[in-house]
């Protein structure tokens, strides 16, 4: 008997160990843009890739694997991305990567991970980073497609045919540059005017003069802080009463405090609904990942949670959902993402397939306004 016991317990032991050593851990890289231009992206990205693993793992990992995270600050610079990226690959020996933030980044380093064979999840939304579909790259944002046709849909309802662009001249604005043409063309809308600004333009008068002189119906601003937040001032200051709209790449707070209340007063603007989830019934599939996120990220920063910020909490999401049912290698987590279906998001309802590393449609957006300084549904 005592034999038997002795016996039990060995075998309980070496069953322990066996599972310890095949939970293991887990590396996950991250490229964000926490400082420079973009840190209004990459600062919250990376508080909340921080929080979730730090969540994560105080309740013991994913399916016993501890998450181990290696984030850099690509600082909004691509030489930087491509130098982190192999850091992040050879170095350390991630089996994922999150990000970048911004479109350029992201553009700059899929060669590499694709080389690589390492899934990358981006935080940025232009339409050419997964499109055409590569192999090992995914994004959280939606589509900037999707956002150009949730727009154009509204203004068409508001009977506003004639548009003014005012674009930024880095990868985000060129991109949603092309979809907006293509779209006002297929849709029946006119461009009277067409103009451009540098991401590091602190006055746009130039262009809105001549936008002012146009018979536009609208102006649309397609860009990243602070350039939108200067256009929305310059307009302000121009007297310019054209309707002004914007793109979901201001959609935080932060757009708001950098134009100033009054100025950005009545602009709108497709958003995720993170920004208006108080406002949504509670029965929103979305309703209960919103409030959470934003709960937690408060109680741990003493700030709202930023739609930025939810583009890694999806990233990391889709990640974790692929290494729950799939595996742990770099191949498995690839696969598992390309097979998520119906994850619910911050950004919204996730599907992902193989010829779609976006997985989100037009109801990832409602249509947003400002108003006395904050977010609400536009009408």
């Amino acid at each position: 008997m005592k034999q038997y016991v002795v016996a039990v317990v060995a075998a309980a032991v070496m069953l322990s160990s066996l599972e310890a050593m095949a939970a293991g851990t887990v590396r996950i890289g991250a490229l964000f843009s926490v400082t420079g231009p973009a840190s209004f992206l990459g600062e919250p990205e990376k508080k909340t890739l921080e929080m979730l693993v730090k969540e994560v793992n105080a309740k013991g990992g994913i399916k016993g694997n501890k998450i181990e995270l290696f984030i850099e600050d690509t600082q909004g610079d691509v030489t930087k991305a491509k130098q982190l990226v192999s850091k992040l690959i050879k170095n350390d020996k991630v089996v994922a990567i999150i990000g970048p933030s911004t479109t350029g980044d992201t553009m700059a380093i899929i060669d590499d991970v694709e080389k690589a064979g390492i899934p990358m999840v981006s935080c940025a939304a232009g339409v050419k980073i997964t499109d055409p579909v590569k192999k090992w790259v995914f994004k959280t944002p939606a589509n900037d497609h999707v956002a150009g046709e949730k727009l154009l849909d509204y203004l068409a309802a508001k009977k506003q045919k004639s548009l003014a662009l005012l674009t930024v001249s880095d990868a985000y604005g060129q991109s949603g540059r092309e979809q907006l043409k293509a779209l006002a063309a297929k849709k029946g809308f006119s461009v009277v005017a067409d103009e451009l600004y540098s991401p590091k333009d602190t006055d746009m008068t130039s262009q809105l003069t001549k936008i002012k002189g146009s018979k536009a119906d609208a102006i649309i601003c397609w860009g990243t802080n602070p350039g939108p937040a200067v256009v929305t001032r310059n307009v302000k200051q121009l007297g310019i009463k054209i309707p002004l709209y914007q793109s979901h790449g201001v959609a935080s707070k932060k757009y708001i405090e950098l134009a100033g209340a009054e100025a950005a007063e009545g602009v709108v603007l497709p958003a995720g609904k993170l920004t208006i989830y108080d406002k949504m019934k509670k029965s929103d599939p979305q309703f209960k990942v919103l409030s959470d996120y934003n709960l937690a990220y408060k109680k741990s920063y003493g700030v709202e949670a930023s739609t930025f910020g939810g583009y890694a909490y999806d990233a990391f999401e889709l990640i974790s959902e692929a290494i729950r049912k799939s595996g742990t290698t770099p191949e498995q987590i690839r696969n598992g993402i390309e097979q998520v279906k119906k994850l619910v998001g911050v950004s919204g309802l996730f599907t992902m397939s193989p010829t779609d590393h976006n997985g989100l449609d037009q109801s990832a957006f409602e249509m947003v306004k400002v108003v006395k300084g904050d977010w609400d549904l536009a009408k």
